[in-house]
């Protein structure tokens, strides 16, 4: 892996993990005590609002319990410091990204804490609980919603990832399962278009076995050591 100019990076839910984040599915595929088909369809959004909205306050509030870690601040240096092209796509819809203080960052799975209206489209910044009904600022339809990518909906700025893999030199995942698509494809775009591609991750993904390289440990260890190398040119 020489000489890298533009890199692309995927995160997931394994670097919030260290921050005491849970993943996305825990034991007995659960997210927080419920099945996502539960939480994380538009099916379950009209089934019942009430239960769909409080979920999500409540993950939103749990934020004010965690912090950035080690792997954040050091993708926060590589951002700072890299001078090429480098785009950080996170799947987490958290804020440690955003805190820590990475500016090319893309949330491909919508945020916590922001709101989209189910009826005009309109996104904006959203702290605090968002009740079922609570009206549109933009449209006035009472159709706010949490700004999350549902399973069965289109993932936010595809055409945008997926030209940045197909120009980059350098594909990296951190903490991801590898199991999710589309982003368990990336990988393959990015040999497709002749990148060299690493894996970060605790464990071996469902996908370790595309990639070149994959380091196993914890993110907080792997990725300061790996950003350390990239701006050194030892990586």
């Amino acid at each position: 892996m020489t000489d890298p100019r533009n890199i692309v990076i995927l995160t997931g839910a394994g670097i919030s993990a260290e921050s005491g984040i849970a993943t996305f599915r825990g034991p007995g595929g659960l997210w927080e005590g419920h099945r996502v088909e539960d939480v994380c369809t538009p099916q379950a959004l009209r089934a019942d609002p009430d239960l769909v909205h409080r979920f999500y306050d409540l993950r939103r509030a749990a934020l004010t319990r965690v912090e950035p870690n080690a792997a954040h601040h050091a993708l926060v240096r590589l951002d700072r410091d890299w001078a090429g092209d480098l785009l950080l796509v996170t799947q987490n819809v958290d804020d440690l990204h955003d805190r820590a203080g990475s500016r090319r960052l893309l949330h491909m799975h919508g945020e916590l804490k922001s709101r989209l209206c189910a009826a005009c489209g309109d996104r904006a910044p959203h702290d605090g609980d968002l009740p079922p009904g609570s009206a549109c600022p933009a449209c006035h339809a009472p159709a706010l919603r949490p700004d999350i990518v549902f399973f069965g909906e289109m993932p936010y700025a595809m055409e945008r990832i997926e030209d940045a893999i197909l120009s980059c030199d350098l594909f990296v995942s951190i903490g991801t399962s590898g199991a999710v698509y589309p982003a368990a494809g990336f990988v393959e775009l990015a040999r497709h278009a002749g990148a060299a591609t690493l894996e970060l991750n605790l464990e071996r993904s469902a996908g370790s076995a595309r990639f070149d390289d994959s380091r196993l440990g914890a993110a907080g260890t792997l990725v300061p050591a790996w950003v350390d190398a990239v701006l050194t040119g030892a990586a």
